[in-house]
């Protein structure tokens, strides 16, 4: 039986030499306790050496993925093939049916064969002669390195762990020099504080005083170089009227080391910024084109890693950065957030307010498709990546200008985007249905009853005034027609005896004149019906008291 054994510096080749041990698998580890005891069991018969790192690269990927590669078959033509009666022992089963199918040659794997493997890998040193325990580790650890970097597909300028690195040192470095240099302007404020609103700008500040040192060197100090003559006027006249303290020399030392310091991290961060920026241009040049360096960077930083960040959906980039909105707007059943950390991107920010919840969607979705070309993708171009912020801008400019048209009609009506609301699919309990009460209050049937009545009342008092109107008809009728024209006189004289009385009321006192006689006649028409009937009432009673 032959055994093929890899190592890190070629293949070796075995001859079993008592094939009856490998039957005791229990006890067959006794006989590789020693280097002569090996020797006993197995004897060298070929070792191909790889050439180099390249060649035995390629050897292992060729095994790892169960092929036959070239110089494993050269080896086995060569050796193996010369004694085909043999039996070839193996460590994978995958291999061996590959090398069965294509040079016809049994292979042999079993757990005696694992066994024997262990053996001879414990005692290599001994077994393949010419080869240093030195030099195989060295080839282990190189082949080792070369294989991890194949297998995750290594590449020095795809190292994403730079990026989130320079970015969290950009913000820190951001939050020390606002600390810095808040405490150098009160420090230095307390000495000469008119400069603080002459001079805006930090790190000029910084180096101003730097340059001055004493107010009262002021007027002997050359500004040219760190501000324009016209500050640098306003701050010498300032000098020579200012409210300061005096401090001495030792407090300007301070406040001067402390200017130094503003002035180098200042200058580091100028210096990190171009690095990053170079960082994300090489590592994911589309995203950076989408929405900027830093924005970019504080994506990456904010998932773990650029492939972190290319599983996810568009839906969670948008959002990325506002977690603690989301989860807050998803307990209180409100209005989710509409954009997280790309917010800051200048595609959201040169929009309207109203228009940068559309944006924001928009770009997301964009911006998902350029981190998985830049992660997964093969070519290092930014093509994609500006193609795509170039639709974006022509959209943006439709929303600007209202120019959204209708596809379908005549293309001239604007179309009508109706505002989206979102409506929540979580339904509350209705307590009310428990309740055993009635729904309506007392108060409320009180109301009701008390609304009846007074539908009545009205219906009574119509029909109270039709009683009273039919008496007043029958004194009516016993007035003569001399008592009518005596009451048209004294009207007339009531008229005449008072000039002063407006038009409208001899108006109406006319109208009720001319209508009584009018209503009086009617009445005397109904009159005599009456009559009659009350006289025959009466000859009904005398004959019956007569009976």
């Amino acid at each position: 039986m032959l055994v093929l054994f890899e190592t890190a510096a070629g293949y070796a080749i075995f001859k079993v030499l008592d094939e009856q041990k490998l039957q005791q698998v229990d006890s067959l580890w006794k006989e590789f306790e020693t280097p002569e005891k090996a020797n006993k069991v197995v004897k060298l018969k070929h070792f191909e050496k790889f050439q180099d790192t390249t060649e035995a690269l390629a050897a292992a990927t060729a095994m790892v993925e169960g092929k036959l590669g070239k110089s494993l078959k050269k080896v086995l033509k060569k050796i193996v093939a010369k004694e085909a009666h043999e039996q070839l022992a193996i460590t994978d089963a995958k291999l061996g049916g590959v090398i069965k199918e294509k040079l016809n040659l049994s292979c042999v794997h079993s757990p005696a064969v694992a066994e024997l493997m262990r053996g001879i890998r414990n005692q290599m040193e001994g077994l393949i002669t010419g080869l240093p325990a030195r030099e195989i580790s060295a080839m282990s650890l190189g082949l080792a390195h070369s294989l991890s970097r194949y297998k995750l597909k290594f590449s020095p300028d795809k190292v994403d762990t730079m990026i989130v690195q320079a970015i969290s040192l950009l913000d820190d470095l951001d939050k020390e020099l606002n600390n810095y240099i808040m405490r150098c302007r009160e420090w230095y404020g307390w000495h000469f504080p008119e400069i603080g609103k002459i001079v805006t700008d930090n790190l000029v500040y910084c180096k101003t005083v730097r340059k001055i040192g004493d107010r009262t060197n002021v007027a002997t100090t050359d500004l040219s170089e760190v501000i324009p003559e016209e500050i640098e006027a306003e701050v010498k006249l300032a000098a020579e009227i200012s409210m300061g303290t005096e401090v001495s020399e030792e407090d300007i030392a301070n406040i001067m080391h402390l200017c130094d310091q503003v002035i180098e991290i200042s200058e580091y961060r100028t210096q990190l910024y171009d690095y990053l920026k170079n960082r994300m241009m090489a590592i994911a040049p589309n995203l950076t084109v989408m929405v900027g360096e830093l924005v970019g960077a504080r994506l990456i930083s904010h998932a773990g890693s650029l492939l972190n960040l290319a599983k996810h959906p568009a839906s969670t980039v948008q959002i990325l950065g506002a977690e603690k909105a989301l989860f807050r707007a998803l307990k209180t059943r409100r209005d989710t957030p509409k954009y997280g950390l790309i917010y800051h991107a200048s595609l959201v920010g040169q929009t309207t307010a109203k228009n940068k919840g559309k944006i924001s969607r928009m770009l997301a979705a964009k911006t998902s498709l350029a981190i998985r070309y830049d992660a997964l993708g093969e070519d290092t171009n930014s093509e994609m990546g500006i193609e795509n912020r170039a639709k974006l801008e022509v959209r943006l400019r439709y929303l600007e200008e209202k120019g959204i048209r209708r596809i379908s009609g005549s293309g001239k009506a604007l179309a009508r985007a109706d505002k989206y609301q979102h409506k929540s699919d979580v339904k509350v309990y209705d307590p009310s249905g428990d309740s055993t009460l009635p729904t309506t209050s007392k108060k409320r049937k009180i109301e009701e009853v008390e609304e009846g009545d007074e539908e009545e009342k009205p219906i009574e008092a119509k029909a109270k005034k039709v009683k009273r109107e039919a008496p007043a008809e029958g004194e009516a009728e016993t007035e003569t027609p001399k008592k009518k024209k005596k009451k048209e006189k004294k009207a007339e004289e009531t008229t005449a005896a008072v000039p002063a009385e407006m038009p409208k009321k001899k108006k109406e006192k006319k109208r009720a004149a001319e209508e009584e006689p009018k209503e009086e006649l009617e009445e005397a028409a109904v009159s005599p019906v009456e009559e009659t009937k009350e006289k025959k009432k009466k000859k009904k009673k005398v004959k019956e008291e007569d009976e």
